[in-house]
């Protein structure tokens, strides 16, 4: 009797969902936004108006992607998150630039105010947190790619259960355009929290400590890692130089 073939095994949705989280991430953990703004006199203030703006923008992108109902809404779970992410990392180049930090803002400051209040365990590597003190650490490419990971999971379980949102017209989209409000909310305040106090950056690349296996290299494209790490180099070379210089 004829043996019946073995089917290979399916990846659990939250882990397929998970990795192209991870990969569409890489972009914004290489980039710095360039910011119009300059040093304001009462960055507290302007960075409020800016995270109320940016949060209104981000509501409103949110809730447009999440009109179309049932599986189709689907197909635009990730189009909204990276919508979303776009609207949040202007937010805090802009924020850096109020409190006249532009020039010292590196990808490990963006990501951590993106998610930090999100995935918290993910980008537990980036900072360091000494009382109004901060310790930015360069992240090597090994580091970026299990940020990644573990943001994207942590995305995943949370995206999943919004995207029943997808079957309730209307009411559904007003429930993730307010959910994109509150997230751009806490952003702005994490940022604001961390632009107020002393920042400094080290100059050598924090490694993965991930015991190995924990982590599955083969969910990212390395080559986006190698770009981080080098525009995080450029930014901290920026910052040495600007500590040089100050009398």
């Amino acid at each position: 009797m004829p043996r019946k073939p073995i089917e290979p095994t399916k990846a659990p949705a939250h882990r397929t969902a998970g990795a192209a989280i991870a990969q569409a991430l890489l972009p914004f953990m290489a980039k710095i936004p360039e910011s119009q703004e300059r040093p304001s006199q009462t960055p507290s203030a302007d960075a409020r108006k800016k995270a109320n703006a940016a949060a209104a923008k981000a509501a409103l992108a949110a809730g447009a992607l999440a009109l179309p109902p049932g599986p189709l809404g689907w197909l635009t779970l990730l189009p909204e998150m990276v919508g979303v992410w776009k609207i949040q990392r202007q937010l805090v180049a802009d924020m850096a630039a109020l409190y006249g930090k532009q020039a010292t803002l590196t990808p490990e400051q963006v990501v951590y105010c993106l998610f930090q209040h999100t995935a918290a365990q993910g980008v537990r590597d980036l900072v360091v947190r000494v009382g109004q003190r901060t310790l930015v650490r360069r992240a090597s490419p090994r580091l970026v790619g299990a940020i990644s990971r573990r943001v994207g999971a942590k995305l995943a379980q949370r995206a999943l259960g919004k995207s029943m949102a997808r079957w309730l017209p209307i009411v559904g989209a007003v429930g993730v355009g307010a959910y994109a409000y509150m997230d751009t909310a806490k952003v702005a305040a994490t940022a604001m929290d961390l632009f107020e106090g002393v920042i400094e950056v080290e100059a050598e690349e924090v490694v993965d400590t991930t015991p190995p296996g924990l982590d599955d290299d083969s969910l990212v494209d390395h080559s986006e890692t190698a770009h981080f790490s080098g525009v995080s180099e450029h930014a901290s070379k920026r910052a040495r130089s600007r500590r040089k210089a100050q009398p």
